[in-house]
């Protein structure tokens, strides 16, 4: 069972995530940051990974750490939940449009944390959320998931269209990469033996 629980605490947050690779989609989401859930219902959905996440942050000061250490907490479920690769297809990509935005995410489960992030949203501000975070989200979740993962927003003139297309595609592109490969009889997709 590709499954995994992780809880992590600090003086500024206390989160815990739950997370089955080879689940239905479903999602069971209480941060304190709406649009971070509406975000990571994104993920389990396309990603056909069922997601609970708990968080409690100092939302008082700003949504900074919480969505930072989400994905920290989610970045160490991921690389627990996949353990040692063998079997597992390494790469995955995605593009996901959204009206006028499209979005293209790629990831290799490659052993080594590596975040290139090229979104230039139309605006500071999601409603309450500000958009920065989105980077500080994927650069938690890198480096603790190991992980390599390109997000290039290609187009968009919404920003809520244009973070919409990332967690989307990125949802895909973690399914493509994590599901078993048929043909690799249990190997791990390296040559060098270990990812």
């Amino acid at each position: 069972m590709r499954q995994a629980e992780i809880s992590r605490k600090t003086l500024e947050t206390e989160i815990t995530v739950r997370l089955n690779l080879d689940g239905s989609g479903q999602a069971k989401l209480a941060t304190g940051v709406p649009f971070l859930e509406h975000m990571l219902d994104q993920v389990a959905r396309h990603g056909m990974i069922d997601l609970e996440v708990s968080a409690k942050g100092d939302l008082h000061i700003d949504a900074h750490h919480t969505v930072e250490d989400v994905g920290i907490t989610l970045g160490q479920a991921l690389a627990k939940a996949v353990g040692d690769k063998k079997g597992i297809r390494r790469y995955g990509h995605a593009y996901v449009p959204l009206d006028e935005a499209l979005s293209r995410v790629v990831v290799d489960f490659s052993g080594r944390p590596g975040l290139f992030f090229n979104v230039e949203f139309s605006r500071a501000m999601i409603g309450a959320f500000d958009v920065d975070l989105t980077q500080e989200f994927f650069q938690g979740l890198v480096n603790h998931a190991q992980v390599t993962l390109h997000i290039d927003n290609i187009r968009g003139e919404n920003a809520h269209h244009q973070c919409e297309t990332v967690f989307k595609a990125f949802g895909r592109a973690l399914r493509m990469a994590a599901e078993a490969d048929p043909r690799a009889s249990g190997t791990v997709p390296s040559t060098k033996g270990a990812l």
